[in-house]
């Protein structure tokens, strides 16, 4: 049996594994089981539960106890009893069926519409009468208060024949060329028929005349949809006395109210597919739409998608057994599908067995999806080479990837990484490891920075997460592992000073504080078993006592407050008399300046002038070397501003130039002697 899950919603596929040939001995069929998972894991729940090549329609009588199929090849009918969990009969056609209906309430009157424009009545016995009709027909639908058959097909003509007078009465003229559903509805009997123009035509078979039409063509095409062609109508059903599902060409379902032309909702199943069949089921108010590839289950009110299968082969038909959670198709294959979907009902009475059955699953999961397949994508399928199977029978499309047989994964992988099993044997070693690792005592790993900080609220946590787990609170985040704080247990300049002022005496707070809490917590459990053992106390009592126990936890804490304030008193008296003592000894050096090369110590007040003058902004410092005669501003006569300065001369060229000067004086000092002496040797005697 395979499990499959979708939008959390479990569907067990109860005709999945291989069938075994009825000539097998029970010795054979007994080994088979034993080499073969498949058939290990199969449930056959009703046995030879298929056709032999195709089945194209199933149907359940109304009391619910046998369940009629019809397909190919060769053309028969097979009913099954499944109180008995088995087949009653089976029967032969000369021609292929198009569709039946069950008259009775059990299996003994059915009408069959064959292709070759028979309709073919049988009774409990077999076959009990045969007869034409004018064009080839496609669907027909049974009025029971006027016992009248409706046949619809490639004719503009409904034909009405009555089973009670035994004849063709006149037919209903319509406007559509060709029709291809019908159905009655089974409150009030309006007759509808969905036409191969898109147009549902509604008849009242009292008056045989048209009271409403409705053009689901038009309404079917949204901004949303591409269709290809005019749509026309595939499916139809009636839900109580005002709702009708339509199914169109193009794989549109249109939910209808009688009193509006307008549809409710527009669901698209996006595989441009036709409509096969609709169902309603009421107790969830779902609507079951199937095409050949998908069978979809939506919310009716809201169009949200509850669940879905995919069927390996095409589907023909769609059965749902009433009042239940069962769900049978018809196939393009021999086997005749069946799932079980628990949360839409329960079991049938006569298979009652599968919700225990279910239960035992849920409760031992496995694997719910395809046991047999991988999943891959296409990304997985290049590393594998396997890009040439896509559009092969060997890959499955299903959402963003592929579903592949596990052997045949297995092989590729093996050829793409041959040395894959020694990768997953070091996986397997290393997961060992750390399995004997973790039975060992793992020691909890403080940080660097605030170790005690750190052990304090770890222990505060595991106190916190007891008492949680008690009361079913939801746990607090911890500030360990919180990321606003955890520069605090990282980076040195955050640890804690326990030297200082500030902690010493906020400390015994704190730590009263932390008893305080403990204490709280451990009364809370007392007072709890006493609330469960004994009765409960006299008013007042506990809170005497608690304030009791506040006050002392009060005095307490003050007191160890005042002796520390009294000890960093006592350590601030020992600083004072250290420094005064350091101080005594210590002799008064005098400190000497280097001044740079070039310039010349005045006084400090220049240095002073100095640092003024730089605090001062530009335009301050423009005036006032104006003022001294630095600076000189003037009108150009082209309408600009012409600024000339006069460098200040540093303390070197003054002193060269002082030096220049004096140097000139002493020149001129020692020349003037000289051309003194010169002028009075002149006026005198020659010297002999």
């Amino acid at each position: 049996m395979q499990v499959s899950s979708l939008n959390e919603v479990k569907i067990y596929s109860l005709s999945a594994g291989r069938s075994l040939p009825e000539w097998l001995s029970d010795r054979k069929k007994r080994a088979l089981q034993k080499k073969d998972v498949d058939i290990r894991r199969r449930i056959e729940l009703i046995q030879d539960f298929e056709m032999p090549t195709v089945s194209t329609k199933i149907k359940v009588s109304r009391d619910g106890q046998y369940i009629m199929a019809v397909g190919t090849y060769k053309p028969r009918i097979r009913c099954f009893d499944a109180y008995q969990l088995s087949q009653k009969f089976e029967r032969c056609l000369d021609s292929e069926v198009v569709t039946f209906e069950i008259l009775s309430d059990d299996y003994s009157k059915v009408v069959f519409l064959q292709c070759g424009r028979f309709v073919e009545f049988h009774s409990q016995h077999g076959h009990y009468y045969k007869t034409r009709i004018p064009k080839f027909g496609r669907d027909f639908s049974y009025h029971y208060p006027s016992c009248d058959l409706y046949f619809v097909g490639a004719s503009s003509e409904v034909y009405r024949l009555n089973l009670e007078q035994g004849r063709f009465l006149n037919s209903l003229q319509t406007d559509a060329s060709e029709s291809n559903v019908c159905d009655i509805n089974p409150v009030h009997f309006l007759f509808a028929m969905g036409t191969a123009e898109g147009k549902v035509e509604c008849w009242d078979p009292r008056t045989r005349n048209r009271v409403g039409l409705l053009d689901c063509a038009l309404s079917s095409v949204t901004a949303d949809t591409e269709i290809e062609g005019l749509p026309s109508i595939s499916a139809l059903k009636f839900d109580g006395a005002l709702n009708m599902a339509v199914g169109t060409s193009t794989g549109q379902v249109l939910l209808y109210d009688l009193r509006s032309s307008n549809p409710l909702i527009v669901k698209d199943h996006h595989y441009g597919l036709p409509i096969k069949s609709v169902q309603f089921q009421r107790q969830l108010d779902l609507i079951i739409s199937a095409d050949s590839r998908i069978i979809k289950m939506w919310n009716k009110d809201t169009g949200k998608i509850f669940t879905s299968m995919e069927p390996e082969y095409d589907i023909n038909d769609v059965c749902l057994y009433p009042n239940s959670g069962m769900l049978m198709t018809a196939n393009e294959a021999p086997k005749m599908n069946i799932y079980y979907i628990p949360v839409l009902g329960p079991a049938p009475k006569w298979c009652s067995f599968l919700d225990n059955l279910t239960e035992e699953l849920e409760e031992n999961p496995e694997s719910t999806v395809y046991d047999d397949y991988k999943f891959v994508t296409r990304k997985d399928l290049e590393n594998l080479g396997l890009t040439h199977l896509i559009g092969s029978s060997l890959l499955r499309a299903y959402m963003h990837g592929f579903f592949m047989d596990i052997r045949l994964y297995h092989k590729a992988k093996m050829m793409a990484n041959p040395f894959a099993y020694e990768e997953y044997r070091r996986e397997k070693i290393r997961q060992k490891i750390e399995e004997t690792r973790a039975q060992r005592v793992q020691l909890k790993k403080l940080p660097k920075v605030n170790k005690e900080l750190a052990l304090k609220l770890i222990e505060e946590e595991g106190e916190e997460q007891q008492v949680t787990r008690k009361r079913k609170q939801k746990n607090l985040p911890s500030l360990l592992k919180d990321d606003r704080f955890k520069v605090m247990f990282e980076n040195p300049d955050f640890q804690v000073d326990e030297q200082s002022e500030e902690f010493r005496l906020l400390n015994p707070l704190v730590s009263k504080i932390s008893e305080k809490r403990k204490r709280k917590l451990k009364m809370l459990e007392e007072l709890e078993a006493q609330e469960q053992e004994e009765e409960e106390e006299p008013e007042g009592k506990a809170s005497d006592a608690e304030s009791s126990e506040s006050s002392d936890d009060e005095k307490g804490w003050v007191e160890e407050v005042r002796k520390q304030r009294k000890l960093l008193r006592q350590e601030e008296k020992v600083k004072r008399q250290e420094r005064l003592k350091e101080d005594q000894q210590t002799l008064l050096k005098p400190q000497f300046f280097e001044i740079k090369e070039g310039e010349e110590f005045r006084s400090f007040k220049d240095s002073a002038k100095k640092q003024k003058l730089m605090k001062k902004t530009l335009g301050d410092r423009l005036k006032l070397e104006e003022k001294l005669g630095t600076l000189n501003v003037s009108d150009t006569t082209v309408g600009s501003k012409q600024a000339t300065f006069k460098l200040k001369k540093s303390e070197q060229q003054r002193k060269q130039q002082e030096a220049e000067k004096r140097h000139r004086q002493e020149r001129k000092t020692l020349r003037r002697p000289a051309s003194h002496l010169k002028s009075k040797q002149g006026r005198g005697r020659p010297f002999h």
